[in-house]
Parts: structure tokens; C-alpha cells; sequence
């Protein structure tokens, strides 16, 4: 007889062990099943003497992922803070431009230019229903556009695009032509706003857990017992029974029976899976429709943090090969190391290329920003090409092109029968991140919960930490009298244009005015 258990949760994942633990501690009977010969999901440590650990996927928590955080502290695990004490670099064109704030911008059009396009983003991503984007009032008008579209439209000057087009291949992995603008407006609210995203101080790159981020589903995985995380399980099949029961299938040619399951996989490879009965028709058209980011991760190691002695904090982003990079070095200062991310379309450009030419050519960007030779002789590298994991599909998460959100998005969480669906891409709080990871799994374990007649159906969401803000950080771009009022370039043109059109007819008045009374003559 095939085994009973409560729930099955498929996918050790964050989310899905999240899930676990919150019904193990309700005192379910879990059953956890992951493809992979690892938890952790797209968290993922490598381990090995040249550089201790290294964090291969998720890894960062900004100071309002307060679920996280917390789920970290329980589990005995400490954060450090990233390194971003000196300047930062955004590298565009050939050209390197170091900043400690924002880049600084010397050309007055374009200040006013890349203020208006971050100042816009703020105040229509306020606009976007957390919980449901599809219910925005101009919803339709924005999920009909590529964000590209959006840029191309908004911006006057070719710094403030080539910024905007950076930050979402930084945030996103995407390329900004692939993803609804409606989507962008929505993600970045999920975590507060654009700028929330991309800071590293105050913003979600501040710190990274100590040891590396896959110890939280290694500990999860260690308080359930082995007995209820099974490795190398790969799920073919689930089929719903009019009984009420349910039975998993896995690739090796086991079964096993459950009351409930819970998908934490990602939207994108749900539909490797067969389901009796069948999906519904919107489901099964979602999952086809929120592909993955592209991205590989590579890690140099130094002898020492040369960058900082040149007053650079490691942060990079750019239009060039890598979209970002941040300072990677241990919190007690060994192991002196960078961080850079190939993303969306360079991921895909150099994703053939062997592992060894990719980190000399990241050496390479590195040498030519931070103007040194150091830069080219790292003692270590070690990387990973998330495009090519069979059971992820790509990183950092799945994202919606145009028209997706608006007609078939409210299915994202919708259960199938007694199927339920975790993953970070279905959170409403940084979702993309670990945070969304723990919050989509305790969401969908209470329904389950609820479903059995645990808890009431208001007890599902759990109260945010920060009610008045909706559990963000709201860190936006412009946070000075200046940056508030500083018009756009169309809008100095209008004014430029309207003080010129007056000035030039107080002057033509001047000259005639003895002939004006003629003017009001009879």
C-alpha cells in the first residue's frame, strides 16, 4: 500500500520547505519531495577549501525582508552586512562613472531626465494593487506595453535609458523588451520601490547570511528528518481521486498518497508534470506565459580586496558585460572576492562559452573599471549557469510579457482541487527574493491548514510587520526638496518655450507700443 501522509510538497526549495515546517510544527504528517540531489531550490552553496562557501543563487536580504530575516534567526544562522563603503561604478560605453549616491550627472538634461523617469516609476508603481496587480485602474493601458516601450517613450536623454535598461537586467535578469511594463511596476512594488531594489545599503542587497543562504533548507530539512525530504525525486504525476485522495508519482517509478499537495516549483516547470484531472484551461495557458530570467553567476577570489584600497566598495552595474557586482569577501575578511552577474541577453550570448573564458572576461571588465592589474589574477573562480538547471529553468524568477497579468494572472495562487501553489513567484511581498520564498510557503501551508478546518479563512494572510507601509521599505529615488521639484526636460521646454513665446511678445509690444491703442481701435 503506497504511504499516507498529510501533505506532499513538491520542491525543497525555500518556499516549499518553509511550507513544511510551518504544517510540521501543526503536527502534519509532511512528505517532501525534490528532483535534485540538494535542497536549497535556487538557493545554492558550494563548498570548498579555495574559497570556503560560496553563495551560487539567492543570497541576498535587504532590512524589510523581515520573514527572512526571522526564519534565519530561528533557525540559529546570523547576517552580515555587504560591503558598500566606497564608490559604486555604473559603466556604460567604455566609461566609467563612480558615484556614492546616485550617479552624478553633469549635463542638466539628463539630471532632469533619469529624476523623471525614477520619480514617474515611484509614483505609478503606488499605484499597483499588491495582491492584485490586474486590479490597477490603468492596468490595461500598462500591461498592453513592453517596458521598453515605456523607456523608449519616457525618456528624452540616452543616460537615463541606458540606466533604466540596466536596472532591469540587474533586478531582473530580463531584457526590459521581454517584460510587461505593468509586470516591472508591480515587482518593484512588491518590494517597495525601483530604488529598494537596486540599493545595497537599505535595500535588498544589504546582507547575506553567514555560512551561505542554503543552510536555512539544509536546517528545515535537518528538523523534518530524512525520512521526510527525499532527494532525486523527480514528480511526473499527480492525480487527484474522487475519493478525496491524492497520489504522487515520481520518475523512479514510486507513488505515494496524500490528503493535500503543495507545488513550490517554479510557474515556468509546472507543466513538466501531469495532472489527473487535468490543469484548468488558465492555469495551464500562465504556466506557458512566465518564462525564466537568464543568469550566470561568477565568483573571482583575490589575495586581497584591492578595490577597496582604491576607494571602490565593489558595486557595479552597466549596459556592458555584466549588470551588476558586488563586493563578495567573507565578514571576517577572508577570502577577498567579486561577485558579477551575466544577465538576460549577455547570458545568453556567452552561456556556450567554457567556464574559464567567461571569468577572464569578467577580469577583464573589472581590471578596466577599477584600473588595475590585480584584477586579472584571481586565485579562484567558481560560477553557475542557472539557464542551464534542469529543475530551475533560469534565475532569478519567471516574469509575464504584455497582456499576460491582465488575462490570466489571477490563477497564480488559485488552488487546483486540493492542489496548492507556493513559489516566490506567487508572493506579494518581494517576490523574487527569499522573502517571497518563506511568505508564499507559510501562505499556501495555511490554506491547507484552513482547508482541513485548522484555521479560519482570515487567518491565511498573516498581518504584515509594517501595516502602514505594507510590510516594505519605501526608499524611494527622490528623497530631496531638489529631486521633488526639479522639472522634466518636457516640461523645462514647455516653460523655456512659454518664457520665451511672452518674452518675445512684451518685446515686439515694447517696439510698437504706439501703435497698440490702434490695435482697440473702432
Amino acid at each position: 500500500m503506497a504511504p499516507q501522509y498529510d501533505v506532499i510538497i513538491l520542491g525543497a526549495g525555500v518556499s516549499g520547505l518553509s511550507a513544511a515546517k510551518l504544517l510540521n510544527a501543526q503536527g502534519q504528517n509532511v512528505l517532501v519531495l525534490e528532483a535534485r540531489d540538494r535542497v536549497g531550490g535556487r538557493t545554492y552553496t558550494k563548498r570548498d577549501p579555495s574559497f570556503q562557501y560560496a553563495d551560487m543563487g539567492g543570497s541576498y536580504i535587504g532590512p524589510s525582508q523581515k520573514r527572512i530575516s526571522k526564519l534565519a534567526n530561528e533557525l540559529g544562522l546570523n547576517l552580515h552586512q555587504v560591503n558598500d563603503n566606497e564608490r559604486a561604478v555604473f559603466m556604460d560605453k567604455g566609461k566609467v562613472l563612480a558615484y556614492r549616491d546616485f550617479p552624478r550627472i553633469y549635463n542638466p538634461f539628463a539630471l532632469m531626465d533619469f529624476n523623471h523617469f525614477w520619480r514617474t516609476v515611484d509614483n505609478y508603481c503606488r499605484q499597483v494593487p499588491l495582491s492584485a496587480p490586474w486590479d490597477c485602474p490603468r492596468a490595461t493601458e500598462w500591461d498592453s506595453i513592453t517596458t521598453q516601450e515605456f523607456i523608449d517613450k519616457t525618456c528624452w536623454t540616452r543616460f537615463t535609458k541606458a540606466s533604466a535598461e540596466a536596472m532591469i537586467r540587474m533586478t531582473f535578469a530580463i531584457e526590459p523588451r521581454d517584460m510587461s511594463f505593468l509586470f516591472f511596476l508591480w515587482y518593484n512594488r512588491s518590494g517597495g520601490n525601483a530604488y529598494t531594489h537596486m540599493a545595497t545599503s537599505d535595500g535588498a542587497q544589504e546582507s547575506k547570511i553567514v555560512g551561505g543562504s542554503m543552510q536555512v533548507t539544509e536546517r528545515i530539512a535537518d528538523i523534518l528528518g530524512t525520512d521526510h525530504v527525499l532527494l532525486n525525486k523527480p514528480v511526473s504525476k499527480v492525480t487527484q481521486h474522487e475519493d478525496g485522495s491524492i497520489t504522487v508519482a515520481t520518475l523512479d517509478g514510486d507513488s505515494y498518497s496524500c490528503a493535500h499537495v503543495i507545488s513550490a516549483v517554479p510557474q515556468a516547470l509546472i507543466g513538466r508534470i501531469t495532472f489527473s484531472p487535468p490543469l484548468p484551461s488558465l492555469r495551464n495557458q500562465f504556466i506557458q506565459r512566465i518564462p525564466m530570467g537568464s543568469c550566470i553567476k561568477v565568483l573571482l577570489y583575490y589575495k586581497m580586496p584591492f578595490w577597496r584600497e582604491l576607494d571602490f566598495c565593489g558595486d557595479l552595474c552597466g549596459t556592458e558585460l555584466l549588470a551588476e557586482a558586488h563586493d563578495d569577501t567573507k565578514p571576517d575578511g577572508s577570502y577577498p572576492a567579486l561577485v558579477g552577474f551575466l544577465n538576460a541577453d549577455n547570458a545568453r550570448k556567452y552561456c556556450m562559452e567554457t567556464p574559464e573564458k567567461r571569468a577572464s572576461m569578467v577580469a577583464e571588465v573589472y581590471s578596466k573599471v577599477f584600473k588595475s592589474n590585480e584584477a586579472l589574477n584571481p586565485v579562484a573562480t567558481v560560477e553557475q549557469n542557472w539557464m542551464a538547471e534542469q529543475y530551475s529553468g533560469g534565475c532569478y524568477m519567471g516574469a509575464t510579457a504584455p497582456g499576460v497579468l491582465t488575462t490570466m494572472g489571477r490563477v497564480i495562487r488559485t488552488p487546483v482541487g486540493k492542489v496548492y501553489f507556493a513559489g516566490t513567484e506567487t508572493a506579494t511581498r518581494w517576490s523574487g527574493y527569499m522573502d517571497g520564498a518563506v511568505q508564499a510557503g507559510e501562505r499556501a501551508a495555511r490554506e491547507v491548514l484552513c482547508a482541513k478546518g485548522m484555521l479560519n479563512e482570515n487567518e491565511i494572510w498573516e498581518p504584515e510587520p509594517d501595516p502602514e507601509n505594507d510590510g516594505v521599505t519605501n526608499n524611494p529615488y527622490v528623497n530631496s526638496l531638489f529631486l521633488r521639484t526639479v522639472p522634466s526636460v518636457s516640461t523645462f521646454l514647455k516653460l523655456v518655450g512659454g518664457s520665451v513665446t511672452i518674452g518675445t511678445l512684451a518685446a515686439l509690444l515694447y517696439i510698437h507700443k504706439d501703435r497698440v491703442p490702434q490695435l482697440f481701435s473702432k
